[in-house]
């Protein structure tokens, strides 16, 4: 079954290069441009393919989640993040550009020697990484801590695309690992929950959004929240308010108050939900949800249905074609809506039953 899971792996680490930007060069050899055509001849021009492709890895990906859960006395935790980091580092964020960006801002600092909060990619009219590069008009709009972190790998990339590409998903390889090696050490159930959840293996580990970061770094918090009588925890809120700053209310997470987290895991969902129809639902937003996965493992593992929605929302990128339309958008949003409509309807229905067999006793 663990062998199969790592083959899933394997065909979702080939298959994100389906929408690889075709501008793009990894590298000068003959097999890269070969695979490459072929890559995008499904991508571009066979989507009905490519959707039933990622629709299938998706779902399979699911069933794993569950299975794994249920079975998690059996299985090395640390081993399986070992395996999925190291299969999915070659892995394309085919569903985002943000990556890109990332790795371009660190270089205005390390390559260029300028501030990226008041230099911005357009700046450097002459760099070949332009030709595929999304919001280049931008300034940096991170928090300073995601900046710290990716100066490490951009220095060490030397100004080389391969490098930077292959550091910058290394760094987020060890985020995911640091959250799972944590989580291991407060109890196996939330590591393995976390390890193979389907929306941290895209969004977190595949597209790479530095919203993952942020969760590791309030999972390790957590962690000294529960286990450690210092203040320790705090600090580590603070880093990951440092990067996404919808995570600063985790500094007044407590060990004891349960009504009290729950007040805040509302709080946040809430402003989750605020942001998105404030301007546009984004998959990797909820990804902070897993901040409380050691608080409450239960809640969160109820919210499947949401969580594929999510994934699956990606349908009018993949069939048919970016989100160049209204329409798209809007049907990404309907799509959801429903998602989150059908999570609240199961929710009731296990409340209600929950209520029913209290009356029964």
């Amino acid at each position: 079954m663990i062998a199969l899971y790592y083959f899933l792996l394997f065909i979702l680490s080939i298959y994100s290069y389906a929408l690889v930007d075709p501008n793009l060069t990894l590298v000068s050899s003959d097999w890269w441009a070969i695979f490459r055509l072929k890559m995008v001849e499904l991508g571009y021009y066979r989507r009905d393919i490519s959707w039933l492709i990622y629709l299938v890895i998706i779902i399979l990906l699911f069933v794993f989640n569950y299975f794994f859960i249920q079975k998690y006395k059996h299985l090395s935790v640390i081993k399986i993040a070992i395996f999925t980091g190291l299969i999915l580092l070659f892995s394309y964020p085919f569903l985002s550009h943000d990556f890109f960006n990332y790795m371009f801002d660190a270089k205005i600092a390390t390559f260029y020697h300028q501030n990226p909060y008041f230099y911005k990619a357009l700046d450097f009219p002459s760099d070949p990484w332009l030709r595929f590069l999304q919001w280049t008009h931008r300034t940096y709009p991170y928090g300073p801590v995601f900046l710290l972190i990716t100066l490490a790998p951009s220095f060490l990339s030397l100004g080389k695309f391969i490098l930077s590409f292959l550091f910058f998903k290394l760094t987020f390889v060890f985020f995911y690992f640091l959250a799972v090696f944590y989580l291991n050490k407060i109890n196996k159930k939330y590591a393995i929950a976390l390890a193979t959840n389907p929306l941290v293996i895209v969004e977190g580990l595949v597209n790479s959004h530095n919203d993952f970061i942020a969760v590791s770094l309030g999972i390790v918090g957590v962690y000294f929240l529960l286990r450690s009588r210092s203040k320790i925890f705090r600090l580590f809120f603070l880093l990951s308010a440092g990067i996404k700053y919808i995570s600063f209310p985790l500094i007044f997470l407590t060990r004891n108050n349960k009504k009290w987290n729950k007040i805040i895991f509302a709080w946040l969902f809430s402003v989750l939900i605020y942001l998105s129809f404030k301007s546009e639902i984004q998959p990797w937003y909820f990804l902070n949800l897993f901040i409380f996965l050691p608080l409450f493992i239960q809640s969160i593992n109820r919210l499947d249905l949401f969580f594929f929605g999510l994934l699956v929302s990606y349908y009018p990128y993949i069939r048919l074609g970016g989100w160049d339309k209204a329409e798209k958008i809007s049907l990404k949003h309907w799509i959801i809506a429903i998602a989150l409509i059908l999570n609240v309807v199961y929710l009731l229905i296990l409340r209600i039953k929950k209520s029913e067999k209290k009356n029964v006793a």
